[in-house]
């Protein structure tokens, strides 16, 4: 069992299974990044000055300070900023995963098809019946070809 699971393990697949994760893992922490410190300021200053990823609404009814402070007394609360910051993230990275998807399929088409195989077979001109192509006499017909 231990030699199946080691067999299991060291495929390729999975290895590349695990470097998949492993990029895209650090590629979600970057788009994170990228939505929370260059998208998003630039936007909630437009807006008035808003910072997104502190927007919240209590749910015991108290007013708090900051998202920290909501976060350092466990309130309850329905955390919009961090769910819009986690919502742009996500389309962001869903794009990128688009194209990098329609990309490979584009380089996948355009690979050149198999060269078509040579026949081996023809159509006899008496009988239309199929015989092998090296074949002198059709065993139909008994035409000479």
């Amino acid at each position: 069992m231990l030699q199946e699971f080691k067999k299991f393990l060291i495929t390729g697949n999975v290895v590349d299974m695990a470097v998949g994760f492993i990029f895209g893992a650090a590629f979600a922490t970057v788009v994170k990044s990228l939505v929370a410190n260059i998208i998003m300021p630039p936007i909630g200053l437009l807006m008035g000055g808003v910072d997104f990823s502190s927007l919240f609404i209590a749910l015991d009814g108290k007013e708090y300070a900051s998202l920290a402070a909501l976060d350092a007394a466990g309130a309850p609360a329905i955390k919009l900023g961090v769910f819009i910051n986690d919502t742009i993230s996500f389309l962001i990275l869903g794009w990128v995963m688009f194209m990098m998807v329609k990309g490979y399929n584009r380089l996948k088409s355009a690979e050149p098809a198999p060269a078509p195989a040579e026949p081996t077979t023809k159509i006899c001109p008496e009988c239309a019946m199929e015989i092998p192509f090296a074949a002198k006499t059709c065993p139909y017909c008994k035409t000479v070809q």
